[in-house]
């Protein structure tokens, strides 16, 4: 992967990238979607964040080496810190990081006014997805689009969201993506085959364990319930 040819997951991050987009990429990882996206015409101006040094200056290198140093603004900064107002940001990516940790990151951002809830958010968990979507809802998001996909054995999600456009969703929905619910596409499928695999595995230990409450068992239940009527 290289700004050139970024992964199918970065892809169709930068796909749902609105045109013309001032666009913040927190932890950008060489900044190659900003730069891919910046010499496909897509966005006009971009900031990459990074809170670690060497990854830092990796993403500084890249800009410079495609002359893109006064397009591309680098900083070194722990999440949405690395925007500043002057940067009319209009959208954020946040890829390849757990669903908690993403929820953190807009937590401080909002705390700290980074984020203003006027931006498009494309965000891309690893793991943790409905405790994102659950963050979203109670920030009075919409969640406007979702993609799933696999790439090197891994299966993916992107979740989409619009500001200031509160829905109101069931549990279900928010544990498995409202859109991702609609379509049930194949990649879908496979992902909720491999978990009712892994629920039962932690149900059965739940249930071998000592002092388990009667809550977490439960939920287990439910969600095995979910799955299985997902799958049938």
């Amino acid at each position: 992967m290289n700004e050139q040819v970024l992964s199918k997951r970065l892809q169709r991050v930068g796909a749902n990238v609105p045109k013309d987009a001032h666009l913040a990429d927190i932890g950008s990882d060489h900044a190659y979607l900003p730069t891919y996206l910046m010499l496909k015409g897509k966005i006009k101006f971009a900031v990459a964040g990074e809170v670690v040094q060497g990854p830092y200056e990796s993403a500084l290198k890249q800009v410079a080496k495609n002359q893109l140093s006064n397009k591309i603004i680098v900083r070194l900064a722990n999440g949405l810190a690395a925007i500043q107002p002057e940067d009319q940001i209009s959208a954020i990516t946040i890829a390849g990081m757990g669903g908690s940790l993403i929820r953190q990151i807009l937590t401080e951002g909002l705390a700290n006014g980074q984020l203003r809830k006027e931006e498009k958010l494309i965000l891309q968990p690893n793991v943790g997805e409905m405790t994102l979507r659950q963050w979203l809802v109670l920030e009075g998001y919409e969640i406007s689009h979702e993609e799933i996909l696999e790439e090197n054995q891994k299966i993916y999600e992107i979740i989409v969201a619009k500001p200031n456009q509160p829905k109101v969703y069931t549990e279900q929905e928010l544990f498995f993506g409202p859109c991702l619910l609609k379509e049930r596409n194949e990649i879908f499928l496979k992902k909720w085959g491999r978990e009712l695999k892994n629920k039962k595995r932690v149900l059965d230990q739940l249930l071998k364990a000592q002092k388990t409450p009667n809550e977490k068992i439960n939920e287990v239940k439910k969600q095995l319930q979910w799955i299985e009527e997902v799958l049938t």
